[in-house]
C-alpha cells in the first residue's frame, strides 16, 4: 500500500493574510500539518509533497523539514481553483518522480490543524474497509441543522427551514455534520471516475472525537491561539 500525503499551501489569503505561515502558540501554522505528516510517514512508509506558489512557505516548510521540488503554476494559485485539479496536478508530478502509483492520498489542510495520527489511521481504516466508497473526509457535529433551525427564503418570499420536517427539538432532527477541513483521503478510484468534488455519491466521513475547526476568519486564529497557549485542547497531538 503506497500512500502520498499533500499538504497545499498557495500564498494568496484574503480572509487571514498570510494564514499559512502566521505564527500559532510561537510556531508557523504549516508546521503543525507537516509534523503530524511525518509522524505519520514513519508508520505508513509515506512520500510527502507540498503544493505551494509562494517561496516563503517554502523555505519555512523546508525548516521544518518538508523540501519539495514541486511548483505550483500559477494557473492553478487563483482565488476560484478546484482542491481537486491541485490535487491531480500534483499527484501527477510526484508520481513521476517517485515511479510510484499510488493507492491513497492523504490531503491535509494547512488551516485546520486540530488532527493527530490517530484520527488519520481511523479515517484511513475506514476507507479501506469500505471498497465501493471513493474517499473520506472529516467532519464535527453541526451547531445547527437544516431540519430545524436553519433557514432559508422560499419562492414566495418567506422563510423557513431548508429541509422542512415534522421535528419538533434538535434532537428529534436528523444528525447532521460540518466538513471541518483537517484531512481528505482519496482512494484510486475516486481520481479514476473523474469526481470534480470532495463531496460524491460514494464518501464517508470521520467524526472527529475531539475539537477541531478550520480558520477562516481572524476571530478563529485568536480563539484557536487561546486554546493551544491555555492547554484547552481535548486530545494529544
Amino acid at each position: 500500500m503506497r500512500i502520498l500525503i499533500t499538504i497545499c499551501a498557495r500564498g494568496g489569503s484574503k480572509g487571514i493574510p498570510g494564514k499559512n505561515i502566521k505564527l500559532l502558540n510561537g510556531k508557523p501554522l504549516i508546521a503543525y500539518s507537516i509534523e503530524i505528516a511525518k509522524k505519520f510517514s514513519k508508520l505508513y512508509n509515506c512520500d510527502i509533497v507540498l503544493s505551494t506558489d509562494n517561496n516563503t512557505i517554502k523555505n519555512i516548510a523546508a525548516e521544518y523539514g518538508l523540501i519539495s521540488k514541486y511548483e505550483r503554476p500559477i494557473e492553478l494559485s487563483l482565488d476560484e481553483t478546484g482542491k481537486i485539479e491541485t490535487l491531480k496536478h500534483v499527484i501527477k508530478f510526484q508520481e513521476s518522480i517517485a515511479s510510484e502509483n499510488y493507492d491513497y492520498i492523504i490531503d491535509l489542510d494547512v488551516t485546520s490543524p486540530l488532527r493527530n495520527v490517530f484520527d488519520l489511521e481511523s479515517g484511513l481504516e475506514l476507507l479501506k474497509h469500505d471498497q465501493n466508497a471513493f474517499n473520506l473526509y472529516s467532519v464535527s457535529l453541526a451547531n445547527r441543522n437544516p431540519y430545524f433551525n436553519i433557514v432559508e427564503k422560499k419562492e414566495n418570499g418567506y422563510f423557513d427551514v431548508i429541509n422542512k420536517g415534522l421535528f419538533f427539538s434538535r434532537q428529534q432532527a436528523p444528525k447532521v455534520y460540518d466538513m471541518n477541513s483537517s484531512f481528505y483521503i482519496y482512494s484510486k478510484k475516486f481520481f479514476q471516475t473523474n469526481q470534480i468534488t470532495t463531496t460524491t455519491c460514494n464518501s464517508l466521513i470521520y467524526l472527529m472525537p475531539h475539537i477541531c475547526f478550520d480558520l477562516d476568519h481572524p476571530l478563529d486564529f485568536d480563539f484557536m491561539e487561546f486554546l493551544f497557549s491555555n492547554k484547552k485542547l481535548d486530545f494529544q497531538f
